[in-house]
């Protein structure tokens, strides 16, 4: 079985062969490998090794940004061509023994009322997450990939840098090119590449926790080759990663690859789908028999914002907070075993105006 083995003591930078941190169709592969072939890859934190076990909450403060993500890859998947849709057989995650929840300023969902730095420390052992900073919680394995995609063509690159720029102006959040803390550092690809904070065509920080060991993720292929990379392991997660991290770890991860030939193409499949054949979690976990819920509709301040799901979701989350404050958690230990294990629902989207939100906290992830 072929692998890519990383040296986790370094930086992605420093070991630029074997990584990446812009999307970017000139990245040069670093292995390649034959439809049907396993092939298993180390990966980094997503934050590079910037959080360690001696970081404090204010060392947060001075986390660099522009270097998220670093990726595994690309890997050249003979054969593959644009049109194609590259199917990724997620066979195997192997976690690290140590991983972090953090809330950094200015970043994650409710960022305008979490404006001071925050850290929980996991340690990670025979299937569950524990740690001093949540006494009394324990996270069930549920590890999976973050980041996980294939590079954008040039045309799709220059699509999205305009798309985006357009959304900056408007007045968007939006992180453009950052020759800064990228890799590889050569140009034109480290002031041209895309972050990959967002989510994209070709994949990228999808954040599914449903692509643990099992799933099969569909991505239309952009370049010959595919370029599939990834990163950003997460032990466990809640749907909709509230803070803006999971239970963040590195991991290694085996996939085997399959062509679905020209199907992405005559499908006109744009954006990645998955599928799996069993449950991505024990069914008592991804349906929890006991769990505590709050809602959120579209109102603020007693003023009614027609079918607005974002303040729907913001309303059930803070609602959410304020359940486990009640139940004697800080707020800022609120937010993040609401990022952690806090599955966030569209519950119903028809019954204008209001839409409905639904946060439910499953009740065994607490000591008995």
């Amino acid at each position: 079985m072929k692998s890519l083995k990383l040296n986790r003591n370094l930086r992605c930078g420093d070991e630029p062969a074997k990584g990446h941190n812009r999307w970017h169709c000139e990245i040069a592969p670093a292995l390649e490998v034959e439809p049907g072939e396993d092939v298993e890859l180390d990966s980094r934190d997503a934050l590079d090794g910037q959080v360690t076990a001696a970081t404090s909450a204010e060392d947060l403060r001075g986390i660099d940004m522009t270097l998220v993500h670093p990726l595994t890859g690309p890997i050249f998947v003979k054969g593959a061509q644009p049109g194609d849709l590259l199917e990724v057989d997620i066979r195997e995650l192997k976690p690290a023994d140590w991983g972090f929840t953090i809330q950094m300023p200015g970043f994650g969902f409710l960022r305008d009322e979490f404006p001071d730095p925050y850290i929980v420390k996991w340690r990670i052992a025979d299937g569950w997450a524990t740690s001093s900073d949540l006494p009394g919680v324990r996270i069930s394995d549920g590890s999976f990939m973050g980041t996980i995609g294939v590079a954008p063509s040039e045309e799709l690159r220059r699509e999205i840098l305009r798309r985006e720029e357009a959304l900056r102006e408007r007045g968007g959040f939006v992180l453009p090119p950052e020759r800064i803390g990228a890799v590889p550092a050569r140009e034109p690809i480290a002031s041209e590449g895309l972050r990959t904070i967002p989510p994209r065509e070709n994949g990228g920080n999808l954040d599914i926790k449903q692509l643990s060991a099992g799933a099969r993720l569909l991505l239309p292929v952009f370049v010959p080759g595919a370029l599939f990379s990834v990163g950003d392991a997460h032990f466990a997660q809640g749907d909709g990663e509230s803070c803006g991290t999971a239970i963040e770890m590195s991991a290694s991860v085996r996939v085997r690859f399959a062509l679905r030939r020209g199907e992405a193409e005559r499908r006109r499949i744009r954006f990645p789908r998955f599928e799996r054949d069993d449950y991505f979690v024990r069914p008592e976990l991804a349906a929890p028999k006991r769990f505590l819920a709050t809602t959120g509709m579209c109102v603020r301040d007693n003023v009614n914002e027609s079918e607005n799901a974002t303040l729907a979701a913001h309303s059930a989350l803070m609602n959410m907070i304020d359940l486990l404050m009640e139940r004697g958690w800080t707020r800022q230990q609120a937010y993040a075993i609401a990022s952690v294990a806090v599955d966030l629902r569209l519950s119903e989207v028809v019954d204008v105006p209001n839409f409905v939100v639904s946060a439910l906290l499953p009740l065994d992830i607490f000591d008995k």
